[in-house]
């Protein structure tokens, strides 16, 4: 067994800790008074026979040599603008645990960070998802918690799809390392002094996807992983129209053949052993890009409207939100006539460029919903994002289309905000508490045109405002952005301390209370640096015809879609 005097020698008085696998030192931050422990693994390396293999369990220890957790683990492949400055790896599969100092004798609730990025890019180094100052605040405020951040596999690595994937079991498993990853913190979280029964799972686009798919994996079965969750920007109905494993065979069958496994027995098996930077070349390829989760019918195992619909979700606290102008992240361009309009709604959950290639054609809604769909989005200033009070009412000079604003109405909507509003109604008619939100704050170094997009709220919610990365853009403006950070990143650990985010407003009384979501009198609450109190509450019931439609239009694709496997 290790001396603890040579123990704390050599972390140079850094935290130590004893999890089932062994004895892990991490690094104390006088900058936070916190202790970092970076890199922590929670699954065996993903290489050789585990390539494209549901995560496996560790399987050894360190009891007998100490491991050193006080630098990040190279982030998963992906294929974003992002990577060029991170340290890629197949070998990913670790977490960080960010715990204050000083509350060694309370197990803290803690908050479980999942990365968005479009299950393509991103990671937990990345500077804009540092947790140290969301952890900090809520020391601050009285309300502390620990800050976990988990890695996952991405892109083909984490979602590669066929025939032959599904006959073997391996699907969806990026999302099975992110469960991995929960059963890992459950079990070993209590050494780093958190309260295991006190979990938060949280994440933003993706990663707010992520904790969409845990919500309801395994058709809702609650294997009492969390007892909270947090979405920014997406939900438990995935933002695209799934594709069936047939749809992905194609990009598979080529994958085989470039790396040498059309004679193989077991091709699933020979791409475990194939060259990595074939392998990596393909999936960095137009031709080889956006693999999607499925619905598997294990993991995933129905669409999530349907289990919505059914109540096929773990019932704990939610908080389900989206900014005002999420449109304008995902809608096409070149919108300039009714029929330019028509022709990328058909597309459904895909925005025109981005549908896999793997599938032959769009699911059709049909001629007489479409009209409907057209009705529901019409041409007029209420409806257009960014709205009439940011842009005015000319639409002729937009060099994305004069009927762009039309478009992007639909396409927030389709993608993630009427979804959000369902999630919030599913969940208020399970008697489950859900808190609804809309951020509206541009950030400075975010274009006029672009309104309040997509990923705007993240370095609020982090009350990070430095500007390190490309997911946090440079705050330089009013003191009351700062304050709207403080004020959110406390409501958030708040909700993740308490499950909520009303506990600790005695400290700031001058804010709105949060309204649970109700049928009766829907209300979310508008975080707004620029009105006084910084935020305020509003009914949740704009675009109420479009919302309609697009519930009947869902519904409707993903009865068809089913059927048809």
């Amino acid at each position: 067994m290790p001396d603890l005097q040579q123990l704390s020698c050599e972390a140079n008085n850094s935290a130590i800790v004893r999890v089932y696998n062994g004895t892990i030192i991490g690094k104390h931050s006088e900058n936070f008074n916190q202790d970092h422990f970076l890199g922590v693994p929670f699954a065996q390396p993903p290489i050789d026979d585990l390539r494209f293999r549901i995560p496996q369990s560790l399987n050894t220890t360190f009891a007998n040599s100490l491991y050193h957790a006080i630098e990040y683990a190279p982030a998963c492949i992906g294929y974003g603008a992002g990577e060029s400055e991170l340290p890629l790896s197949e070998d990913c599969l670790y977490l960080n645990v960010i715990r204050p100092s000083g509350h060694e004798n309370t197990p803290l609730p803690v908050g479980l960070w999942i990365h968005g990025g479009g299950f393509t890019t991103g990671g937990t180094r990345m500077p804009g998802y540092n947790l140290s100052h969301i952890v900090e605040n809520s020391v601050r405020i009285g309300k502390p918690i620990i800050g976990v951040s988990i890695a996952y596999r991405l892109s083909g690595w984490g979602f590669l799809a066929s025939q032959e994937v599904s006959g073997q079991g391996q699907t969806n498993i990026a999302l099975r390392d992110q469960r991995l990853a929960m059963h890992w913190i459950k079990e070993n979280i209590g050494a780093f002094g958190g309260n295991a029964d006190k979990i938060t799972i949280w994440g933003e686009s993706a990663g707010a996807a992520s904790v969409g798919f845990q919500l309801t994996a395994y058709n809702g079965r609650d294997d009492n992983l969390f007892w909270a969750a947090i979405m920014q920007s997406c939900n438990p109905i995935f933002y695209f129209s799934f594709d069936v494993e047939a749809a992905y065979q194609p990009a598979y069958n080529n994958l085989v053949n470039l790396t040498g496994c059309g004679a193989a027995i077991n091709t699933l098996d020979c791409l475990r052993h194939a060259d990595y930077n074939v392998i990596n070349n393909f999936f960095n390829s137009t031709q080889g890009s956006n693999w999607q989760p499925i619905v598997d019918g294990d993991f995933i195992a129905r669409w999530g409207s349907q289990q919505l619909a059914n109540g096929a979700f773990v019932h704990v606290p939610i908080i389900d939100g989206a900014n005002s102008d999420e449109g304008t992240s995902f809608s096409p361009v070149g919108v300039n006539t009714a029929k330019d309009f028509a022709s990328d709604v058909t597309m459904i959950g895909k925005v025109p460029g981005e549908s896999t290639g793997y599938a032959g054609a769009s699911p059709s809604i049909g001629e007489s919903f479409l009209n409907n769909l057209l009705a529901a989005y019409p041409d007029e200033p209420e409806y257009w994002i960014p709205g009439v009070d940011e842009l005015g009412n000319t639409t002729t000079n937009d060099p994305r289309g004069a009927m762009y604003r039309r478009s992007a109405a639909y396409w927030g909507d389709v993608r993630i905000v009427a979804n959000r509003r369902g999630t919030c109604e599913a969940w208020t008619a399970g008697d489950t508490p859900a808190y609804s939100y809309r951020f509206n704050t541009r950030s400075t170094g975010t274009s006029v045109l672009a309104g309040v997009p997509h990923a705007e709220e993240i370095p609020y919610v982090f009350n990070n405002t430095l500007g390190l990365s490309s997911v946090t853009p440079p705050l330089d403006q009013p003191d009351s952005y700062q304050q709207l950070a403080i004020l959110m990143s406390s409501t958030w650990a708040s909700f993740m301390h308490d499950r909520d985010p009303n506990s600790w407003m005695e400290k700031n009384a001058t804010s709105a209370q949060w309204p649970v979501y109700t049928l009766q009198d829907p209300q979310e609450i508008v975080w707004d640096a620029n009105v006084t109190s910084l935020n305020y509450v509003e009914k949740d019931t704009y675009r109420s015809k479009g919302f309609g439609s697009y519930s009947t239009m869902r519904s409707h694709i993903d009865v068809s879609q089913s059927s048809s496997m």
